[in-house]
């Protein structure tokens, strides 16, 4: 119950997740900066510039906007087209994370036996923490082309500094959700991640062995307590086979009743 219930949990904050990320693809004000605001005593001026993915715009103080969007895909601003395709790569690695990890959530009665259900749900995991490195690789690269504009030391003409706009924080924080799910995933399924070792015991001569597979114990080495009770040597068929010659070769003693018989 308590897997099932982490499982749940991670699948809806995954989820959030790549629902912020996917809405930061479509929102405005990926970048913005403000011209004028102090004119002069009976008229405000006032400019916005801001800009997302897909355009430039500028608005006036009367609420009027102009855009122009940005050309063919291949003359792009080179950082732009980049951050559209990392996106653009977490989004597709995301999908097939949300597929796997709800058909191998133990909640669901598809995906085929335990087993495999975990090693669906550990795969998901890993798709939603590469889609998740692939997202926030977009936005530190949209980050870090503004912060260079931002706090360089002079500017060339018609260059404006910008500010970070609130798609970009919104999509840090759905990158965050994304990466709790994959961990929560993942401890589910730890146990497939670190198969069971080796455990060795020893109590005097002897050892003992836990296998790997599940159902089987493996008995290896060889017990000797004392030299008065004589040397066991072997393990599992050879140690019955062995016992079956002792006994077929140790002859037998008749009582007096079964030879009168």
């Amino acid at each position: 119950m308590r897997k099932r219930l982490i499982q749940i949990f991670g699948f809806l904050i995954s989820s959030l997740g790549w629902l912020f990320v996917l809405c930061t693809m479509a929102m405005d004000f990926w970048r913005i900066t403000q011209l004028g605001g102090q004119g002069g005593s009976f008229i405000i001026k006032v400019a916005w510039y801001w800009s997302n993915l897909w355009k430039d715009c500028f608005t006036d103080s009367t609420a009027v906007t102009n855009c122009r969007d940005f050309p063919v895909l291949w003359s792009v601003t080179p950082f732009v087209q980049g951050v559209r395709g990392l996106l653009m790569c977490g989004l597709t690695l995301g999908f097939f994370g949300v597929v796997f990890c709800f058909v191998g959530m133990e909640c669901t009665y598809i995906g085929g036996a335990d087993k495999t259900k975990d090693k669906l749900l550990f795969a998901g995991a890993v798709f939603h923490f590469a889609g998740g490195v692939s997202d926030i690789a977009a936005y530190c690269l949209y980050i870090n082309r503004i912060a260079r504009t931002t706090f360089a030391a002079s500017l060339g003409p018609g260059v404006l500094r910008y500010d970070l706009g609130p798609p970009i924080f919104l999509g840090l924080v759905g990158t965050f959700f994304i990466f709790l799910g994959a961990v929560l995933y993942a401890v589910t399924v730890c146990r497939v991640i670190v198969p069971e070792s080796n455990a060795v015991y020893a109590y005097g001569g002897g050892t003992y062995m836990i296998p790997r597979s599940r159902g089987r114990t493996l008995y290896t080495g060889y017990y000797r307590p004392t030299g008065r009770y004589g040397s066991y040597l072997g393990s599992g068929r050879t140690s019955s086979s062995n016992i079956s010659k002792l006994s077929q070769t140790t002859p037998t003693k008749i009582s007096e009743r079964d030879a009168f018989v």
